[in-house]
């Protein structure tokens, strides 16, 4: 049985569920338990912290989990990083009070408060800078208020948590990171179930970056149409009742959209619908 690691808590794991229920796998959990079975899918779901599930997956105990680079990174595991999710994205910065500190290269002999020490101390030792790092888990920034330490290396996302404990960003950041799926070593050459859940999360990732257009388009115009429209291989085009008019439909990059509409209005297409993709196979 397939057994797969997932976050417990926050966005990390609201995201993870999410996109684990649109593959077709049953993995809502009732209240705090901490395993889900999918007997259709013969899956064992497992929530634990982001941290913990490194830990798990390089020791082969769980076959993939999703967590974050900075984790895998920080505990130098030996992981096969298989996809980025796309969500879970934040950047690793120094931030201290504002205005105290101009650059990192004020940091000489003050007091780092990280839950990435190993991350630190490499880029502090890139820099040539000696400074004490002060190992935390979590609420970081609450460290300079209690005079444990100088300044902070955390992961940030909006800002808003900086901001609100009067800490301003220090330098460029350390690393940036997203959510990634991760297997155990070698798991997708041995494991079939494995390649399935891989391929159904690549066709969800993949549908998210693509749009379907459809639309009414004049005869005189198809040409045109279908090379603003060319789909993956060509597109859908069927006859209209009237004849000189035919109905079209192509999948399009979601970032092309407004784009593809206004090609499309002033080649006098009418009807244009855009509608999103739940997954694709393509």
């Amino acid at each position: 049985m397939l057994q797969i690691a997932l976050p417990n808590k926050g966005a990390l794991a609201k995201d993870s569920v999410e996109l684990i229920k649109t593959a077709g796998y049953r993995c809502k959990r009732s209240g705090r338990e901490l395993r889900v079975k999918d007997t259709e899918n013969e899956t064992l779901f497992y929530f634990l912290r982001p941290r913990d599930i490194v830990t798990y997956v390089s020791n082969g105990v769980l076959d993939l989990g999703i967590t974050g680079r900075d984790f895998m990174i920080e505990q130098q595991a030996n992981l096969e990083e298989i996809l980025s999710l796309g969500f879970g994205v934040a950047r690793l910065c120094y931030a201290g009070p504002h205005h105290q500190y101009r650059s990192v290269e004020d940091f000489e002999g003050l007091r780092i408060a990280t839950s990435f020490s190993h991350l630190v101390s490499v880029d502090l030792a890139a820099k040539n800078i000696r400074a004490e790092i002060v190992p935390l888990d979590g609420a970081v920034e609450v460290s300079i208020q209690l005079g444990v330490a100088d300044v902070i290396a955390d992961l940030v996302q909006t800002g808003r948590t900086l901001e609100e404990a009067h800490l301003s960003v220090i330098g460029e950041p350390l690393l940036e990171t997203e959510a990634l799926l991760v297997g155990r070593a070698g798991i997708l050459e041995t494991e079939t179930a494995a390649n399935l859940f891989v391929r159904r999360l690549q066709g969800i990732l993949l549908a998210r970056t693509y749009v379907m257009i459809e639309y009414d388009c004049p005869r005189t115009s198809l040409e045109k149409a279908c090379e603003v429209t060319p789909g993956i291989e060509s597109p859908t085009i069927a006859p209209l009742s009237n004849p000189d008019w035919v109905a079209i439909k192509a999948m399009a990059h979601r970032k092309d959209t407004n784009r593809i509409m206004d090609d499309l209005e002033d080649l006098g297409a009418k009807g244009i619908i855009v509608t999103d993709i739940r997954t694709c196979r393509i």
